[in-house]
């Protein structure tokens, strides 16, 4: 069994001396330490929280840039489609024209040379009749 006697009195109080001096040299410093820990990791969370929050916005302005340009491609797409469509009209249109012009310019040129071959041909028949007449009754 133990007996209490005044060592233990020394001991209670060596062991409080060693616990206040334990907490100033060791306890204290530690914690402060974890305290800087935790102030730079919340600090670096904040910082990774807002270059996610920036990144998200500049991917979001990103996709609205490239809808944007995307509708801008199509409304000059459309735009040269109808203007292509008209410019095409127009050419269709004046060949149309000039096609005309030439058919009747040749349908014209057709019947002078109908006209002038007939006319060679009334004076010929004549001149062949003669000369078929004259052969049949003999003359030569």
């Amino acid at each position: 069994m133990v007996l209490p006697d005044k060592t233990i009195f020394i001991q209670g109080l060596n062991f409080i001396v060693m616990i206040f001096l334990l907490n100033i040299v060791l306890i204290k410093p530690v914690r402060e330490i974890i305290k800087k820990r935790k102030g730079l990791m919340a600090d670096q969370l904040e910082k990774i929280e807002g270059f996610n929050a920036s990144a998200e916005k500049k991917v979001a302005d990103y996709e609205a840039q490239l809808t944007q340009a995307r509708k801008e491609a199509g409304e000059i797409r459309n735009t040269a489609k109808d203007e292509a469509v008209v410019v095409e009209h127009e050419i269709l249109a004046e060949a149309g024209k000039e096609a005309s012009s030439t058919i009747q310019a040749a349908r014209a040129e057709i019947q002078s040379e109908v006209k002038t071959a007939m006319e060679q041909l009334t004076k010929d028949v004549y001149v062949y009749a003669e000369q078929a007449t004259g052969k049949i009754l003999g003359q030569a």
